[in-house]
């Protein structure tokens, strides 16, 4: 059920979610600011709480060794064909798999043997490797959409088990809870196989596309259902693996996002905005975040409907950043490319000194901050295409 607040009031949950600590909201300012001084965890609604630093200490599973190879795979934005769904969906998957064999050194010309390079531990793709990117309505979306897991997350399950890696990549979703919605979702496959974190795009950048906007749903769009549904925890998740925690992110331009997200023990940010991920960026992120952070964006795409080849690509590339923001591994240009580098995630996590906030100084600036768009705007309505998002972004802004 959507809650109601009076007309002209903001609730405590909006206003901490349009500044991006959504996992505070259940408490008022008094008790933020003990939590915060006493270095507490804010609890969710009911008895779900929030993982989140405690003193510098953070939810971990054990590692299964010290040190692994992380893999960024740079490569083209091709969209599938509507008149040929099929087809262009197998197409666009065995070009994925070609490309997670080049990355672990082996490939289908050489019989499938290793012939260079180290294994790869996690294979790191962008927001759209498999159906790329066109302004489809809802119900082209729906044909588009696959469900997790399902035939098309099979083909990676595949790759994983094979390799024993993690691959993280982004794709659109259906979920038979979220009827006629279609997920931006970022999904992590695990060395069995298995899928091991459904990670929901957290927002959409309102009002960057000028007279449209997306609607593929995100947690924003639909904020308190997704808490009654999954819990404060959810809205910003990491997944704690074997190789690291970590968290996926198709947000671009949200450093207080990233914030959150190494708050909450993230150690590896997968940065992937298709058309906007950059190297900069990601640098920059793992810097102020003190995390390795994994910028991965598309290379130049030809033949991409409706697209210039160069559209997205960025000329410095896709980078894997250590905490320091030092590139430890660089693609040269915005071709197709596969880069990797070696992560001491063993020594990191005893050495970790995290960014410490004056959260008794920063709460009531968050508090009493005011967003120009709240959230649940798709528990309201259901835009078709675009042009309709682009029309609901205007009246939740009072531009109309």
């Amino acid at each position: 059920m959507k809650r109601k607040t009076s007309r002209g009031a903001v609730s405590r949950r909006d206003l901490l979610a349009g500044a991006g600590v959504a996992g505070l909201g259940a408490l008022g300012a008094p008790e933020l600011l003990a939590a915060a001084q006493a270095g507490a965890a804010a609890p969710g609604p009911g008895s779900d709480s929030v993982s989140v630093m405690k003193g510098g200490v953070y939810e971990t599973v054990p590692l299964r060794q010290e040190s692994i190879n992380v893999a960024a795979l740079q490569s083209r934005l091709m969209s599938v064909d509507l008149k040929n769904l099929d087809a262009t969906m197998k197409r666009n998957l065995a070009h994925v798999v070609k490309l997670i064999d080049y990355a672990q050194g082996s490939g289908a010309e050489w019989g499938g043997e290793r012939r260079w390079g180290g294994k790869q531990d996690l294979i790191c793709m962008h927001e759209f490797p498999i159906q790329g990117w066109q302004p489809w309505n809802r119900a082209e979306l729906q044909k588009i959409a696959f469900d997790l897991p399902g035939p098309e997350t099979e083909v990676i399950s595949e790759r994983a088990r094979h390799y024993g890696c993690y691959v993280a990549f982004g794709c659109y979703a259906r979920d038979k809870d979220w009827p006629n919605h279609v997920i931006n979702m970022s999904v992590i496959v695990g060395p069995d196989g298995d899928i091991v974190s459904k990670q929901w795009k957290a927002r959409n950048i309102l009002g960057a596309f000028g007279g449209i906007g997306l609607i593929g749903t995100t947690v924003y769009d639909v904020l308190d259902r997704f808490v009654e549904m999954y819990g404060w925890d959810a809205t910003l998740p990491v997944a704690r693996t074997d190789i690291g925690n970590i968290a996926m992110t198709a947000v671009g331009l949200e450093p207080m996002l990233y914030q959150a997200l190494a708050l909450k023990g993230a150690e590896i940010l997968i940065l992937t905005v298709t058309g906007g991920s950059n190297a900069e960026q990601a640098m920059q992120t793992a810097r102020a975040t003190r995390t390795y952070c994994v910028g991965v964006g598309n290379s130049v795409s030809p033949d991409n409907p409706g697209f210039a080849e160069a559209v997205g690509a960025r000329d410095e590339g896709t980078v894997i950043a250590d905490p320091r923001g030092t590139s430890l591994a660089r693609s040269a240009n915005h071709h197709e490319d596969i880069v990797s580098a070696r992560v001491p995630i063993g020594d990191f996590r005893k050495t970790r000194s995290p960014a410490e906030y004056p959260m008794a100084l920063l709460l009531p600036v968050f508090q009493q901050y005011r967003p120009s768009v709240k959230p649940n705007g798709f528990l309201e309505e259901l835009p078709d295409d675009y042009r309709q998002a682009g029309a609901l972004l205007k009246r939740r802004m009072g531009r109309e």
